[in-house]
């Protein structure tokens, strides 16, 4: 074991007695040995970067492989830069085995292949997070860290048994860690609590993935951090999720609640995570605007109404009732409607509408080749029927090429088309729907029949793009030939091994796939092995439907409190589940306020509970010694101002104030935008103009269980 040159330790002077050499030395030779092997795996992993960086890129699967292991070496370098000893979250100590086993963010292995530090997500870690005094889980203690600036500023001690006393005696601080988080202060991005992740939230983090998993849970039970935990730990620990195999996707209600966590996922030593807001979805989605009519949101929400896509996409799909006769170099050949419906059944199940044609093109050059006599070279066959205008203009009329934008905007526009393909609307909801200006404003409530036509359609560029390829290809094999004839010309007698390059197959494989043309891969279509969908409750059937579609598999969390749902949310999560397609449903539920102190929860609870008596309101473990402030807006600034006065660091949030202009440490935010962060005080402006009902209830309760300190309630003119 090296000897130690470098505390690992700052303890502050009240903690004194925690800085005794019988309770941290044997730490301090670990993280010498955790120094020594960082340095040198970063090393390591810098010049194995600087290798593949230098080596001939290859082609094909060849290029793929050293791509994905730049990627994966990039990554590593990076989180073991990201932090130092850090990397360590904490150590605990078995029943059966006295050395302690150091929990990280990362697994590290020294030179002679000693385990340093376990991955937290591994099942050897699992005790550090489950074990309990009720279910120790064979440990008979553990300890956690508190790092600041890269050194120990704090460390805790849970004991479990009566041996797990030595070598505590100054430090048996139990709950101490997690209570001690819940009290420090915010920042604009919200960092992991891995060291202190609960028995309660680690259980549902490691649960499996097959199905849907429901995460139930009011306000500060740490939903958002069992959703990213669970993002990071699925990743590493289900070898079915991996990014060959789909990957992640998380889902989050607003592009600044993504802000908030973007830190998260890398701190846990994540970087494959896909991140988005249901908009990122839909290329519209940047520039939609809210819907205006209440009741046309509803009607655009329902699940219905996302498949009456289908039916608008299937009135271009009819073959013609009539037949032609198709003139060639061979013959004269007659395609009746028959043979008509039997090329638009080529496609087969799934096949993209505007993807669809080349196959039904292919089977009508089949069909009409078929029924001429004689030897006809095919390929000059098809090239014949490219040219016979009056069949290309059949087929484009009978299955044009479609955009989505234009199949809803129809929907909006041409009232008969709307009844066509939405038959249960009735004639007051139909002229409800229609636009008579622009059918392309596109509102919020649009984008997932947008996106459920755009996944029907497919990619109309589909097929200009595989005649660039094949005609590529051929290209390619032309230009081998040539190579392979001047390499046969130069051998003596024109025999032996070299006359394999005659081969076909030997020919595609030296076809620069490099130089083919390809096409740029929506990250977010999917398919994925499993999405995470945080604050679940707001999503419509609709807007279900645009998940559902990027992964077949439905291994999902859901994450979600029914008594912040804007709109109301009166089913169980199973019924509504189940309605909008899911077939295996688990749901698991967190009851704790770790978040929102005693004295906030006190007077959020009545103002949710008078529109929904049943809502799950969370019990707070904590309080925070502070009441809470009513005054009036015209306190606003003089609030803002001591408070920030008397705090050097924590951030601050005004909501229900556009007036506002946010600063570096105050946002301002609608209760909506809210919603998912926590800070350190809320000034809430006027909470009674937020509306009637259960949406301003709930608009209520959201901005005042931000708070993790203080809230100021602030009302009148």
């Amino acid at each position: 074991m090296p000897p130690v040159t470098f505390s690992a330790f700052a303890l502050p002077d009240r903690l004194s007695a925690k800085a005794d050499p019988a309770l941290t030395a044997r730490d301090e030779r670990h993280f010498a040995a955790v120094a020594e092997s960082l340095e040198q795996s970063v090393t390591e992993l810098s010049d194995r970067l600087d290798a593949e960086r230098r080596a001939p890129g290859g082609a094909g699967r060849e290029a793929l492989e050293r791509d994905v292991e730049i990627h994966r070496l990039t990554g590593r370098l990076r989180a073991l830069r990201r932090f130092g000893l850090d990397l360590c979250l904490g150590h605990m100590v078995r029943a059966d085995d006295p050395e302690p086993v150091y929990v990280g963010r990362l697994g590290l292995t020294d030179s002679a292949g000693r385990r340093l530090l376990v991955d937290w997500r591994s099942p050897g870690a699992e005790p550090f997070f489950g074990a309990t005094h009720a279910d120790p889980m064979g440990l008979v203690s553990r300890r956690r860290y508190r790092w600041t600036g890269g050194r120990i500023s704090d460390y805790w001690d849970e004991v479990f048994t009566s041996e797990g006393l030595r070598g505590h005696a100054a430090a048996l601080d139990d709950q101490s860690a997690f209570i001690a988080s819940l009290g420090e202060r915010r920042s604009a991005r919200m960092r992991d609590v891995l060291a202190t992740v609960q028995a309660d939230q680690d259980a549902i983090i490691r649960a499996g993935s097959r199905g849907a998993l429901v995460v139930d849970g009011g306000p500060g039970t740490g939903k958002t951090v069992v959703a990213l935990h669970r993002s990071a730990y699925l990743l590493y620990a289900d070898p079915r999720l991996g990014q060959r195999r789909g990957g992640v996707l998380f889902v989050g209600p607003h592009r600044p609640y993504l802000d908030y966590v973007a830190d998260v996922l890398p701190s846990l030593g994540e970087e494959g995570v896909q991140t988005c807001v249901l908009r990122d979805l839909v290329e519209e989605g940047a520039d939609a605007g809210p819907e205006p009519d209440p009741e046309v949101a509803r009607l655009k929400s329902s699940a219905d109404m996302v498949r009456a896509v289908e039916t608008a996409v299937r009135f271009y799909e009819e073959p013609p009732a009539e037949g032609m006769t198709v003139t060639t170099d061979w013959a004269d050949v007659r395609l009746t409607p028959d043979d008509w419906t039997e090329a638009f059944r080529a496609p087969g199940p799934g096949t993209p509408h505007n993807e669809a044609r080349d196959l039904i093109w292919d089977e009508l050059v089949t069909i009409l080749l078929d029924k001429i006599d004689g030897d006809v070279p095919p390929e000059r066959f098809r090239r014949s029927l490219l040219n016979d205008g009056d069949l290309v203009d059949a087929l484009h009329r009978a299955w044009p090429m479609l955009d989505a934008a234009d199949v809803v905007g129809d929907l909006w526009s041409v009232p008969a088309y709307l009844r066509l393909c939405a038959p249960w609307l009735g004639p007051d909801d139909v002229r409800r729907l229609r636009r008579t200006t622009d059918p392309k404003a596109w509102t919020v409530s649009d984008l997932p029949l947008l996106d459920a036509a755009r996944q029907r359609l497919g990619d109309p560029r589909a097929s200009l793009r595989r005649r660039r390829h094949a005609a590529t290809v051929a290209a390619e094999r032309a230009r081998m030939a040539d190579v392979i004839d001047n390499v046969l010309a130069a051998d003596d007698d024109g025999e032996g091994a070299v006359t394999m390059l005659r081969g076909r197959d030997l020919q595609d494989t030296l076809v620069d796939e490099a130089a083919l043309p390809g096409a740029d891969r929506d990250r977010l279509a999917g398919p994925f092995a499993h999405i995470v969908v945080d604050e679940a409750q707001e999503l419509t059937d609709a807007e279900w439907q645009m998940l559902l579609p990027r992964c077949p598999s439905r291994s999902f969390t859901i994450v979600g409190d029914r008594a912040q749902a804007r709109h109301g949310f009166l089913e169980s999560w199973r019924e509504r589940l189940e309605r909008v397609g899911f077939d295996r449903i688990d749901v698991a539920s967190l009851n704790i306020n770790y978040r929102t102190p005693r004295e906030i929860m006190a007077e959020a609870e009545p103002v949710i509970r008078a529109v929904l008596p049943d809502a799950n309101v969370p019990a707070s473990v904590r309080g925070s010694g502070l009441p809470v402030v009513h005054g009036s807006p015209a306190d606003r600034d003089a609030i803002l101002d001591s408070w920030l006065a008397e705090h050097a660091d924590g951030v601050a949030c005004v909501i229900g104030d556009p007036a506002f202009r946010p600063t570096s440490r105050v946002r301002s935010l609608t209760p909506e935008l809210s919603k998912g962060l926590e800070f350190d005080l809320v000034v809430l402006v006027d909470p009674d103009g937020f509306g009637d009902g259960v949406e301003g209830a709930v608009d209520r309760y959201v901005a005042m269980t931000r708070a993790t300190g203080r809230l100021v309630v602030l009302t009148g003119s």
